[in-house]
């Protein structure tokens, strides 16, 4: 029963960690609470952690991580080939804490549980026990 229940607190809560970074881009977070506001800061601090990145391509990285987070997300949320789904989100998190540490350094990366996050997206492509996911419909 735990295990069932720990599974599906992971895939909500990195679900929910991408869908409420996606949002604070759009603008939609309260400016109280928001990191960047609004996609222009967005894409500034993109361009900060990935200074290896011509200026032209920021961008597009933008694009390419928003989609991304958009995608995991909703994939993670209605359990659908959640092992894959959480890998790809470990590796998007590990990518995204390793820019943050080799560009500003590891506090950003341990301030925002990027290590964290990617460490429970790992963790949950390894729980093989199928609850309230899509995957158990379809199989």
């Amino acid at each position: 029963m735990w295990k069932r229940l720990i599974k599906l607190y992971l895939r909500l809560a990195i679900s929910m960690g991408f869908l409420s970074a996606v949002a604070d881009r759009f603008g939609i977070w309260s400016k109280k609470v928001s990191v960047w506001g609004n996609w222009n800061n967005f894409l500034e601090y993109t361009k900060l952690i990935n200074p290896w990145f011509p200026d032209s391509l920021i961008p597009l990285i933008g694009i390419l991580a928003t989609g991304a987070e958009i995608v995991l997300a909703f994939f993670l949320l209605i359990g659908f080939k959640t092992e894959l789904f959480a890998k790809l989100s470990g590796v998007l998190l590990l990518t995204f804490a390793l820019a943050m540490t080799f560009s500003t350094g590891i506090k950003g990366a341990f301030d925002f549980s990027v290590f964290s996050a990617s460490a429970g997206a790992f963790a949950l492509s390894l729980i093989k026990e199928k609850y309230l996911e899509l995957d158990s419909l379809i199989s």
